[in-house]
């Protein structure tokens, strides 16, 4: 059988996607280096590239998200379980579309709504992002001086200035290399993670109920609110 004749000349090329036309400015030029890769074995080199999940992942333990899965946890149970894992779905598949962005534009997200987006849709953009971070950011400040509050006796205004100072310092910190801050970042990571460990051993849960409870995706009007908070 004959195939019907191709109309597209041989020279013509696929279109091409449209590049960002933005300034040629690194995010975070300030930090804007190539990162050595030690020799050796597979995990050092898995290390190396470790640093940026390791400050993201500061952001799921703040203590908003606990505040929010202990309510949840006390209230429900296991039921809301599902809701925990479908938007720990959502996260990977958010961070892995922002890293792509980043390895193949050069962008942050940021840069490239910039970028992209007309003058009006950015600035709306960025007002909404604003409203966010300070929205997280209160729920954090607030969470650490009740925190200091409820183990040292701390006053809350206090607790809040201790708070502030402490991102001040980490901010200082981020001046001398990336490499420290995520060094002690992963101190913070590390520590949080052993006190869960121990909690779950304290804890001792019903394995079996908490298993359906991951699978099992169930939700009514009063865990409703508990839901959107957790996701």
């Amino acid at each position: 059988m004959r195939k019907a004749p191709s109309t597209e000349s041989p020279s013509e090329k696929p279109p091409s996607i449209p590049a960002f036309t933005g300034p040629e400015t690194p995010s975070l030029p300030e930090v804007f280096s190539s990162v050595s890769i030690p020799t050796g074995h597979w995990p050092r080199k898995l290390f190396a590239f470790a640093g940026p999940a390791y400050l993201v992942s500061v952001g799921y333990m703040d203590p908003g998200n606990w505040a929010t899965d202990i309510e949840g946890g006390a209230r429900f149970g296991y039921q809301l379980l599902w809701v925990l894992l479908l938007s720990n779905w959502m996260a990977i598949l958010l961070q892995t579309l922002s890293a792509r962005l980043g390895l193949f534009a050069g962008r942050d997200l940021a840069q490239a709504c910039r970028d992209y987006y007309s003058r009006p849709v950015a600035m709306v953009l960025w007002v909404f992002c604003e409203i966010a971070i300070v929205a997280c950011d209160l729920a954090e400040v607030l969470g650490s001086a009740i925190g200091l509050n409820l183990l040292f006796g701390i006053p809350l205004m206090v607790g809040v200035v201790i708070t502030a100072a402490d991102v001040l310092l980490l901010l200082a910190l981020q001046k001398h290399g990336i490499r420290r801050m995520e060094a002690m970042i992963v101190s913070l990571v590390f520590i949080v993670g052993a006190c869960y460990v121990a909690e779950i051993f304290l804890a001792q849960p019903d394995w079996g109920p908490l298993a359906l409870g991951l699978v099992t995706p169930s939700l009514n009007r009063e865990s409703l609110y508990v839901a959107i908070g957790i996701l």
